[in-house]
């Protein structure tokens, strides 16, 4: 069997003939199916992964609880051992719920994000930002009442999906490998399996959906709280991103940085007092 590299170079320009390019767009390959219009310039540019398949069973089809990638075709199974009734957008917020009850108060928003490493002023605006937009719509499982405490409850957390998202989340929830594996085909230009800073934001361009101001303001928090926290070397690598899609990720950098070992990624600031935190600093 080719290796993972082989076959995802099979959709990196960089690494195939005009020919061979051809080929893919016209349907020569892939079983025929035809994955460029000729009158559809950004079907050109942005080509989808044809290689899942090769790793993983029916990759279209959305995982109820594991996130699932060609690196780890059935997930992390130690960490989906512990969190096998939860989909993988509960597993991405368990994090917060620090006593299991399937709420997160504002309090936990704020302690979780402050033992991520992130400052004061930041964790707040985590509180407003998080607390504030997504406490109504995971609420309405429950009433039409607003919560007096903004909680988010984590059993209906699917209700705060939003618009202009990577589409990686169905809209229960689910993780939907494909979906995931084409972030990389399309918006990883040098085929390294990270992703740019300026890559991530031609990602957020790439799935901005028309008259959606809430959902870019939400892809734009989440895709930069998310290079704050992973980057290395000025990228985002795909383990790393499927990590905080399942959540795994967070719990093992709490730890780290708790340890005398602490977080290496990230935009670390050395500062102290009211903005910083104890180590691993962050904006």
């Amino acid at each position: 069997m080719p290796s993972y590299e082989e076959l995802n170079s099979s959709v990196s320009p960089t690494a195939l003939g005009q020919g061979q390019i051809a080929e893919i767009k016209e349907g020569k390959k892939d079983g025929g199916v035809k994955i460029v219009a000729r009158n559809s310039h950004v079907t050109s540019e942005r080509l989808p992964a044809i290689y899942t398949d090769q790793f993983i069973e029916s990759p279209g089809l959305a995982r109820g609880n594991a996130a699932v990638s060609v690196d780890k075709p059935d997930g992390d199974r130690e960490w989906v051992r512990g969190v096998k009734e939860y989909t993988p957008l509960q597993q991405h917020v368990l994090f917060w719920d620090r006593d299991g009850d399937g709420q997160i108060f504002p309090w936990d928003v704020y302690v979780g994000f402050r033992e991520l490493g992130f400052n004061i002023i930041f964790s707040i605006l985590a509180v407003l930002i998080i607390n504030i937009n997504f406490s109504y719509p995971t609420r309405l499982a429950y009433s039409w009442l607003p919560d007096p405490y903004f909680r988010v409850y984590v059993p209906s957390i699917h209700k705060a999906k939003h618009g202009s998202d990577s589409g990686t989340y169905d809209p229960e929830g689910r993780f939907i490998p494909q979906a995931f594996e084409n972030l990389f085909s399309k918006y990883d230009s040098d085929n390294d399996g990270a992703i740019t800073l300026w890559e991530m934001f031609h990602l957020m361009h790439g799935h901005r959906c028309a008259a959606d101001p809430f959902g870019w303001g939400a892809a734009f928090f989440e895709w930069g709280t998310t290079w704050l926290l992973i980057q290395k070397d000025g990228k985002i690598y795909k383990e790393d991103l499927r990590g905080v899609y399942d959540g795994s990720l967070f719990w093992k950098i709490r730890d780290l940085r708790q340890s005398k070992t602490g977080w290496n990624q990230g935009y670390g600031l050395e500062v102290n007092g009211l903005l910083g935190s104890a180590k691993g600093l962050l904006l």
